[in-house]
């Protein structure tokens, strides 16, 4: 079982694009160990040594900076949080099988606060239908991603950057990686 996962923003999108083992060797190159990439999207899972989460997660985003020309903002996950959160079920079971969109699961860099929460909270609609997990944000939109009116600006103002994986890739990479 590998210690963590690293869910990056801005792999594969806007023109930059990484293979799979580049971005292997950027972290083996940063001293993390059992490197592997999940999909072309960013998700990396990986051993690491006992340095402290906020500090690996820094170590890593600058060495991706360095080596790739632009930020990568990493989002570090524990293990234990991986299957957290891929066990998370924050809607009713009947309300996800409705909805012709997939739930969408937006890492944060830290856990927001109550008035964070409660504001951004305020943007769901029956529509788009939000609810918090420790440091994510679920969104479960009623049909496609690009259709929906939520308005991303305030979240991203309320809550800092994110990155989005569906929550279906979630659960694929615990299932994969982080099992007992």
């Amino acid at each position: 079982m590998r210690d963590f996962a690293a869910f990056l923003r801005g792999i594969n999108v806007g023109g930059h694009r990484v293979k799979g083992p580049e971005l292997c060797a950027v972290f083996e190159q940063l001293g993390c160990r059992e490197v592997s990439t999940f999909r072309a999207s960013g998700n990396v899972v990986f051993d690491a040594g006992p340095e402290l989460e906020a500090e690996l997660a820094a170590r890593i985003q600058k060495g991706l900076e360095e080596a790739l020309g632009y930020e990568a903002i990493t989002f570090l996950r524990p293990a234990k949080e991986v299957k957290a959160i891929a066990g998370n079920e924050p809607f009713e079971s009947a309300l996800v099988d409705r909805s012709r969109g997939k739930l969408q699961v937006a890492m944060l860099g830290s856990k927001p606060s109550a008035n964070a929460r409660k504001g951004v909270l305020a943007l769901a609609t029956d529509e788009d239908r939000l609810a918090f997990g420790e440091r994510e944000l679920y969104w479960l939109p009623t049909g496609g991603t690009q259709d929906s009116d939520l308005d991303f600006k305030a979240i991203d103002e309320a809550l800092g950057t994110s990155t989005v994986r569906t929550k279906g890739t979630v659960e694929q990479i615990a299932a994969k990686h982080f099992s007992d």
